[in-house]
């Protein structure tokens, strides 16, 4: 397992500007930032404008109610003159041996379904038989590590030219993709998404395929893909650890992949069996 870096590049220089970039994109006043923090819009602006330097302590408050993703706070204690706090933990130190074996019994406790963990760029660092089954076909040049999840989805040789509402499912994944480069500012995550984005669409995914035998009342917009001739219908759930306070942890997230329908659920069920 690699860690990721994010390559946040911040166009300017200092704590105050920092943070007023993330208050201004988190469309939060000088005010509501004072009242949220127990502080005033006085000393919220002397800190913007450089007037005031922060204590450690001020900028962290003022990170958590900026909802700052934790490397960021490590890159907001470094400009303020502080030691990062958060610590960036290989995936393979042994102090992550618990998390990792953690990780391995929640997504084998998902089989039949899919489940993976992807880390801050989408690369996967666990996947679990259903998820697998999945990637049955796809050519090994694109299973090689680090296995990219978005790559290997919208890919014309990965599982793109099998997603039969491929528009759709792309248009849900760029706009993710999108958020995500917004709240991390990360140039690798900017450079994966023009990569995916430039990707052609395959004809055969471009739009519905064939319907299910019984109308379903879908409640989130399901991922529509061929398996051998049968179609499976998932619907995603994503997950993050709660107040993580190591920057490794934080950037990892569980995906699993719901059947949407019974049909779908049956069929993992005799196939994984």
């Amino acid at each position: 397992m690699t860690t990721v870096t994010s390559g946040t590049a911040p166009t300017v220089e200092g704590v105050g500007p920092l943070l007023r970039a993330w208050r201004e994109q988190r469309r939060i006043s000088q005010l509501e930032l004072a009242l949220r923090a127990d502080s005033s819009a006085r000393h919220i602006s002397f800190i913007e404008t450089g007037r005031s330097r922060p204590s450690e302590e001020m900028v962290l408050r003022l990170a958590e109610h900026l909802e700052i993703p934790v490397r960021e706070r490590n890159a907001l204690l470094l400009a303020a003159g502080y030691a990062p706090r958060f610590p960036q933990t290989p995936l393979d130190d042994p102090a992550l041996d618990v998390l990792r074996d953690g990780i391995e019994r929640l997504i084998g406790g998902f089989e039949p379904y899919p489940a993976l963990v992807v880390n801050a760029m989408y690369d996967v660092v666990a996947a679990n038989r259903g998820v697998m089954m999945l990637f049955d076909g796809v050519p090994e040049s694109l299973l090689e590590p680090p296995l990219n999840a978005v790559r290997l989805t919208l890919h014309p040789q990965g599982l793109a030219p099998r997603i039969l509402n491929l528009r759709e499912w792309r248009g849900h994944l760029l706009e993710q993709m999108e958020r995500q480069i917004a709240l991390h500012r990360s140039a690798p995550l900017r450079a994966l998404y023009e990569e995916v984005a430039a990707f052609p669409v395959p004809e055969a995914g471009a739009g519905i395929g064939e319907e299910p035998a019984e109308p379903v009342a879908y409640f989130a917009l399901p991922m529509l893909i061929e398996h051998q001739g049968r179609t499976l219908s998932f619907v995603s759930s994503i997950s993050t650890f709660n107040t993580p306070m190591d920057v490794t942890v934080a950037e990892l997230a569980v995906e699993t992949l719901l059947p949407a329908d019974p049909a779908t659920a049956k069929y993992l069920q005799s196939w994984l069996s």
